[in-house]
């Protein structure tokens, strides 16, 4: 298990009792959702989505250092569509996910190093390696 040396900064969040059809709220208030179960007809959103929203936006962050350190200039358009499925494995839940990756105009050498270099960083990635099937691939 990793410890952390220096803590940079920690989110954090209410969420009622209702859970997947609750409501979660942060300490500053800047988050403040209705919560919903996958598929189901409420008006919320779910963990999976909340997931797949902040994985990808730290993995271009991690994308954006990876590729100053490879002097790689990084397209304004880049974007990660990040798709994380709940799903069972015998009789418990599970997850899996795929980031699809879109550097446009980064040859496609340029982009998959800069991609496993961020995979390698990012504390999401960090987290979920050996722990959930993840695919990630260019565009």
């Amino acid at each position: 298990m990793t410890k952390l040396d220096k803590i940079l900064y920690t989110g954090k969040t209410h969420t009622s009792a209702g859970g997947r059809d609750g409501t979660a709220r942060s300490d500053d208030g800047r988050l403040d959702i209705r919560l919903s179960s996958p598929g189901s007809a409420g008006s919320g959103t779910n963990p999976e989505q909340l997931f797949a929203a902040g994985w990808s936006a730290c993995f271009i962050g991690a994308m954006k250092k990876a590729a100053a350190k490879r002097n790689i200039a990084l397209p304004a358009d880049l974007a990660v569509d990040a798709e994380v499925d709940l799903g069972m494995v015998g009789d418990g839940y599970s997850l899996q996910a795929r980031l699809n990756v879109s550097l446009p105009g980064v040859p496609r050498e340029a982009a998959e190093a800069v991609i496993g270099d961020a995979h390698q960083t990012c504390p999401y990635s960090k987290m979920t390696r050996g722990n959930i099937d993840v695919a990630i691939r260019v565009v």
